[in-house]
């Protein structure tokens, strides 16, 4: 009997010794950037390299799209073809995210707006409508306050505008943020767990494209939890809502009604209203976190609406045009 105690204890030591030691290996990788979408390039910059995608004319004004938490360039795919008709419409591969550099460090929200900020420096773009997706979203917004003369428009596109109004990932995901346990879990994750803590990303029974699953294991580990953490530490100091209103750019927002990380979509959509009364407010129904992906042409409508017309000389843009491009819309409810 003692003698099955020792071997018991041996065996529970040397795993506590192997989970300790996979967690500082795991917490340790890194990963080059590489090309992963067609068309796509990666643009050398201080602090990581990233990947884009350029498309549409090159002389009409620009469009920049910025993914969510964990996604990449691909959950724009339905969108970008509507837009680069007339639009010249740039994708970013965030930094630890897609094609992009997986550094040690570098995923604070103002770090991955400098890097974007620089990536369109390079690319010759200013005076954007950026587009922004929940963790893009913040994004969006540190560039808007950090470079104001490369963004025009501000969309925001299902993101908190304070931590308290977000409802979390769901256990699975969740997990994946406790240490050592973490990364025992990163390692050994088979799709199927990937592509069920991808499911609150969309409206209930939406089914979960191989791609995304695929997206997640691009990822290295540091940089899907600190990327986890970066929008609650950015918001957390100032909600999203007011500095967007600090930030003085015209504000469009859109909601997918069925949200499963956002508890209260409405409420949300309520305090981007308040901070900014001028914005314009859309809440999807049937669509949960990502109406990019679950809803892609009329997004698009929104956004191009939003965007006023293609050549960058001609800023004009009535409050009326956005509106009566929803009012008439089935399962659009428009805030005044």
């Amino acid at each position: 009997m003692r003698r099955g105690w020792k071997i018991a204890i041996g065996v529970i030591a040397a795993l506590v010794v192997l989970l300790a030691l996979n967690a500082i290996v795991t917490s340790k990788e890194t990963k080059s950037a590489e090309v992963t979408e067609p068309g796509g390039r990666i643009l050398s910059l201080d602090g990581g390299d990233l990947q884009v995608v350029d498309h549409g004319p090159r002389d009409s004004s620009p469009i920049v799209l910025i993914h969510c938490f964990s996604c990449a360039i691909n959950w724009w795919n339905g969108m970008m073809p509507l837009l680069d008709k007339a639009h010249r419409v740039i994708a970013v591969d965030l930094l630890g995210h897609g094609g992009s550099e997986k550094p040690g460090s570098g995923y604070s929200i103002p770090d991955q707006a400098s890097l974007v900020a620089q990536a369109l420096a390079k690319l010759g773009v200013r005076r954007a409508t950026v587009v922004g997706h929940s963790l893009g979203g913040g994004v969006a917004v540190a560039l808007a306050e950090q470079s104001p003369d490369l963004v025009a428009r501000l969309v925001i596109m299902d993101s908190r505008a304070a931590p308290e109004e977000g409802g979390g990932l769901g256990t699975l995901a969740n997990l994946a943020f406790v240490p050592v346990i973490g990364q025992a879990l990163w390692r050994i994750k088979p799709d199927f767990a990937i592509r069920k803590g991808l499911e609150v990303a969309f409206a209930p029974g939406f089914d979960v494209p191989d791609e995304f699953v695929e997206d997640v294991r691009r990822m290295t580990y540091t940089a899907y939890k600190d990327s986890h953490e970066a929008l609650d530490d950015y918001t957390s100091e100032e909600s999203l809502a007011d500095r967007i209103a600090a930030t003085h750019k015209p504000l469009l927002v859109i909601m997918g009604e069925e949200d499963q990380i956002i508890e209260n979509p409405e409420a949300a959509a309520a305090a981007y209203q308040r901070a900014v009364p001028t914005a314009f407010i859309n809440v999807i129904e049937g669509v949960g976190h990502s109406p990019n992906v679950e809803e892609p042409n009329l997004t698009s409508e929104l956004v191009l609406g939003f965007a006023g017309p293609p050549k960058a000389g001609n800023r004009a843009r009535r409050r009326t045009a956005v509106q009566e491009g929803v009012q008439n819309r089935e399962g659009v409810r428009a805030h005044p």
